[in-house]
């Protein structure tokens, strides 16, 4: 009995292990300061660069094995550096425009996991199912994936000389020429807002 639960303990030691393993193998996602991305946009000391990611190599280095953009939502990750001397405050209203000016609303992370992909890159706006969905359906669903959420843009605050990033999601098709109209920063101390900011996704 004794050897039956040492051999228990050490397997499970044994798969503890690999999976940490595993987990180190995985590169961090790091994506590094706006400075350092080609189309980034500088406007009161605030530098800001949007890229949209539109393949499956973009994909797998954020989400792992799920791509996003195959499935007609376009994730676009923002990076903003604070190089004002004072902490921002951010409740930010992302909005993907398309080379007619057309302003698309972002689509929130919870609803993103629910999409079930059927029909892959419609680009048109899914509607998640408005019924409650068994939790054995949703893992099914192909971006039900930690990444989604988890890796969605959340910051509130920007400590001076620091940076922050994050994914806002779109379903849209990416469009060469198309930019990312960026509202709500803000001066923590006083409230003051800060000019909107428009950022191509290529470099002008």
């Amino acid at each position: 009995m004794r050897r039956v639960a040492l051999i228990v303990l050490l397997s499970i030691a044994v798969t503890a292990w690999v999976a940490v393993a595993g987990d180190k193998d995985k590169a961090p996602f790091k994506p590094g300061p706006a400075s350092s991305f080609p189309n980034a946009q500088t406007l009161e000391k605030i530098t800001i660069a949007a890229v949209p990611y539109s393949t499956a190599e973009q994909a797998a280095t954020a989400f792992g094995k799920a791509d996003p953009y195959k499935y007609g939502i376009l994730p676009v990750l923002l990076v903003i550096d604070n190089n004002t001397g004072k902490t921002l405050k951010l409740d930010l209203q992302a909005e993907y425009v398309e080379p007619g000016n057309q302003h698309v609303d972002s689509v929130p992370p919870a609803d993103v996991v629910l999409y079930g992909g059927a029909r892959k890159a419609s680009w048109k706006v899914p509607t998640p199912n408005p019924l409650p969905i068994p939790h054995s359906s949703i893992k099914k669903g192909p971006l039900n994936t930690w990444e989604i959420e988890g890796r969605a843009f959340a910051a509130k605050l920007v400590p001076p000389g620091e940076s922050v990033a994050g994914f806002f999601y779109f379903s849209v098709e990416n469009k060469p020429g198309s930019k990312l109209y960026l509202t709500g920063i803000k001066d923590a101390a006083t409230g003051k807002d800060y000019f909107y900011f428009e950022v191509p996704f290529e470099k002008q």
